[in-house]
């Protein structure tokens, strides 16, 4: 059955607007971006069809584009439009930092830094760049790879904080193991670097390590 032989009060589209994004499933929220199915199979049907095939929205939305452009009914255009919604949200967040004082809105910074690093097929060493007031100045991410003592360099990190003119820093990297617990050499690693930036007076205000959903902050484990 298509969607518009269903009640009005039963389709994706007049539910959000009569009650609310919030009261809709993932797999209808997915329909009214999908807008259309295919030939013999609804948006919603297709949309289920997918959190199936992914096991999660979230996985849905970090897909690479050849995963999901090899789903019948997807392709290059939408795979555009998906990745344009989530950095929406993504810069939406950003946009929140920008104008609160960053450290003491631990909460958000967390959801930024894990909407930014969980997904990541491999680890990412970034920053935040902050100001004096502690506001957002902007999200770097700085290695890639295998982090350990010896990839991340701390005078390569001072040298960014200096030409974006931050005050202050809010380090950061993910387990892709999904385990957030810091290591020994996450420990090391951030010795190392709040040392190079106290010889230029820029303060490291927190180290987040971002696992499957949860962040662990080493001011909050009293690390720092």
């Amino acid at each position: 059955m298509k969607i518009t032989d269903w009640p009005k009060h039963e389709r994706p589209r007049e539910k959000l607007l009569a009650k609310g994004a919030a009261t809709l499933s993932d797999s209808e929220l997915l329909a009214i971006f999908l807008r259309t199915g295919v030939k013999g199979v609804s948006a919603i049907d297709l949309a289920r069809n997918l959190l199936s095939e992914f096991g999660s929205l979230r996985r849905l939305l970090a897909a690479s584009e050849r995963d999901f452009c090899q789903i019948k009914g997807l392709g290059l255009a939408k795979f555009a439009q998906l990745q344009a919604s989530v950095e929406i949200s993504l810069r939406s967040m950003a946009e929140t930092l920008d104008k609160t004082d960053a450290f003491n809105s631990v909460e958000q910074t967390q959801a930024y830094l894990i909407a930014k690093l969980r997904d990541q097929p491999h680890e990412v060493f970034a920053m935040l760049l902050l100001d004096s007031q502690h506001r957002l100045i902007k999200y770097r991410p700085m290695f890639y790879g295998t982090i350990d003592s010896a990839s991340v360099y701390p005078r390569v990190l001072v040298q960014q904080a200096l030409l974006d003119n931050a005050a202050a820093v809010i380090l950061a990297h993910n387990h892709p193991s999904g385990i957030a617990e810091p290591s020994q050499a996450d420990k090391s690693i951030t010795k190392r670097v709040i040392d190079a930036f106290n010889l230029m007076d820029i303060k490291v205000l927190d180290h987040f390590v971002i696992g499957d959903g949860v962040a662990v902050s080493f001011a909050q484990r009293g690390l720092l």
